[in-house]
């Protein structure tokens, strides 16, 4: 019989996103584990969902969910590796809830990890391109960055948009990431700072792209209750959930300026939820290249088509009101983590509910929505998170 009791995010842990040379990601893992466990003394995860897109490749790895669950001292749970390329940490959250709302468990864990300094150079680009159609666009030498290049390149020529017209959302996740104690980058841009960046893949510069480093996240999800009603922070309860699909290719998608699987995620989600976007108060979005930005922002809803490079000003993304994006600095300068980006969002989502962002914090935040995505919009994975007050 399926749980009537409500699923809420009972502990988050997260560790700085960088280049983790000295530490192996099972050790990466297991302090995220460990500070999501303090969070909640007492909570023993009865399951483990490990998100995660390279370490077969990288660190020569498989087996993750067993490895971290004997490594952690979980002895006897279930545990269970989950792979969806960018959007694995979505997916692995997705899955960790619906255990818990089953009525099946009462607590999950899940931990996106990711360990890209285990190789350097072609190694990294060469596993990183595995996210791809790998018979028909790997094989030619396109990688996800010459994807977003080239889906960058028709945005540009369909919108008439000048050359540094998604500048803003770069200033505005680097801005976000200066107080943000586990972003990778943390100095604030310019605007003349992104138009002097380097080409990386025409029309892509330097700021347009973001920095693959290593990282670890950490979630515990619980029945509520199992809770007591002494909490230290306020409650955060799932309020939607939902992971969509579309096409790997790019040349076997309809549109290239539209995200269907963003769309069709988000607006389940926000349904399951009972929340309309105008409720919204931050959106933690999928910024790893810029113009994924500007397309989630159109496909959900935020912007009209062509229109959402228009959005990024002064550190929010204006649409009738103010919504604030990428809160603790995003992909862009906290760091692409790769399969445990969806972990990390979720997490800072969490902070900004419970009133533990610091200077990060978004004044009276209530609602949340994370988002993010597997190769060039494959895959999307969208979470509402609603602050439940009086607990």
């Amino acid at each position: 019989m399926a749980s009537t009791a409500e699923v809420v995010v009972a502990g988050v842990g997260l560790i700085p996103a960088g280049e983790h040379w000295t530490e192996s990601l099972r050790s990466l893992a297991l302090r995220a584990m460990r500070a999501a466990r303090a969070d909640v003394p007492g909570l023993q995860p009865q399951a483990l969902y490990v998100a995660n897109m390279l370490a077969p490749s990288l660190s020569g790895q498989t087996h993750l969910g067993a490895l971290l669950a004997d490594f952690a001292g979980y002895h006897g749970i279930e545990a269970y590796t989950l792979e969806a390329g960018g959007a694995s940490g979505g997916v692995a959250f997705r899955q960790g809830y619906l255990a818990v709302a089953s009525g099946l468990i009462d607590v999950a864990m899940v931990i996106g990890v990711e360990k890209m300094t285990d190789k350097v150079g072609p190694a990294v680009e060469s596993a990183v391109a595995s996210n791809v159609d790998a018979d028909h666009e790997a094989v030619q030498g396109v990688t996800p960055m010459a994807q977003a290049a080239m889906v960058m390149r028709r945005y540009l020529h369909e919108t008439g948009a000048p050359s540094d017209a998604l500048a803003g959302f770069s200033l505005v996740a680097h801005k976000n990431a200066v107080t943000n104690p586990n972003a990778f980058y943390r100095r604030e841009i310019r605007a003349e700072d992104y138009r002097r960046a380097p080409m990386v893949s025409e029309p892509l510069n330097l700021f347009d792209a973001a920095p693959i480093v290593d990282g670890a996240a950490a979630v515990i999800l619980a029945r509520s209750d199992r809770l007591t009603s002494n909490d230290a922070y306020p409650r955060v309860r799932v309020g939607g959930s939902s992971v969509a699909c579309s096409v790997v290719a790019l040349h076997d998608q309809r549109d290239l300026l539209r995200l269907p699987a963003a769309a069709e995620s988000a607006a389940r989600a926000l349904s399951q939820a009972g929340v309309g976007l105008e409720e919204l108060d931050l959106f933690e979005l999928h910024d790893q290249y810029s113009i994924y930005a500007a397309l989630v922002l159109e496909s959900v809803g935020f912007a009209q088509r062509g229109r959402g490079w228009e959005l990024a000003r002064d550190g929010a993304i204006q649409s009738d009101g103010t919504i604030p994006v990428s809160t603790f600095g995003g992909c862009k300068a906290r760091g692409d983590t790769g399969g445990a980006t969806g972990v990390y969002q979720a997490a800072e989502a969490v902070l900004q509910l419970q009133e533990r962002a610091g200077k990060n914090q978004i004044a009276g935040a209530r609602v949340g929505m994370a988002q993010c995505l597997g190769g060039a919009g494959a895959t999307a994975a969208t979470h509402v998170l609603v602050r439940l007050d009086g607990c």
